[in-house]
């Protein structure tokens, strides 16, 4: 059974979600209401997904959402905003949220985001069991880390989130030729409609940047297909 942190300050909502999961008989869910009671909860237990309501009193959820991020590079957090400004979107994934999703939202589509982050999540936990798959890559002077989240360099590494070292290692993989835009969206977000578009360049845009300290390092864009992994 699957373990899931629900953290809502609107306890209806809590209740009614907490209830409707439980239900399934698939998920035991701990609901907490606000962040701090969120952080407390988390380093006390293990959970398997997190779903961080935005809005909250005493610490707000992307601020929850930095500090679970810290303590835990994997874990799965979808972000529950009640706005719909694309800023917002961008700010969960740039804080190392792997999904969100837009208030009202029906409790059948909350369903569908968690499991398929489940299903990725135990995916790449059981790939390497089947196939020999690569972990570590040379990125020019970095190296890079796949199962760590890691960029190394020298004596200096930079943390990932799942998505970037999931994108970086599509990069990797492809290296020196064309991920096609469309392939890194359907197999990292399972879709690749606008707001998932836009999503991606974000993180390309901080992948740039943390490999951006070795100048024969660049990831490109290849107009009308997608990007290029250089080194």
């Amino acid at each position: 059974m699957k373990r899931l942190l629900l953290v809502e300050d609107d306890p209806n909502l809590g209740m009614l979600l907490q209830d409707y999961l439980q239900l399934k008989g698939e998920f035991k869910v701990v609901l907490c209401k606000d962040g701090e009671e969120g952080l407390a909860a988390f380093a006390k237990e293990h959970f398997d997904l997190c779903i961080l309501d935005v809005m909250m009193p005493k610490k707000d959820g992307f601020t929850l959402g930095k500090e679970i991020r810290q303590l835990n590079g994997h874990v799965p957090i979808i972000f529950a905003t009640a706005k719909s400004m694309i800023g917002d979107k961008t700010e969960a994934f740039n804080l190392g949220g792997d999904d969100y999703i837009t208030k009202p939202f029906s409790i059948e589509e909350l369903l569908l985001r968690i499991n398929a982050l489940l299903r990725r999540a135990t995916e790449k936990e059981t790939q390497g069991t089947t196939e020999p798959r690569p972990s570590k890559f040379d990125v020019g002077s970095y190296l890079f880390d796949y199962d760590l989240q890691l960029v190394i360099r020298g004596k200096g590494q930079q943390r990932l989130s799942t998505k970037e070292a999931e994108l970086l290692r599509l990069l990797c993989l492809k290296k020196n030729d064309v991920l096609t835009r469309e392939e890194a969206l359907i197999t990292i977000w399972y879709d690749d409609n606008y707001f998932n578009g836009r999503s991606m360049d974000v993180f390309l845009s901080k992948l740039r940047k943390y490999l951006k300290d070795d100048p024969a390092v660049e990831i490109v864009n290849v107009h009308g297909k997608g990007y290029k992994l250089l080194c």
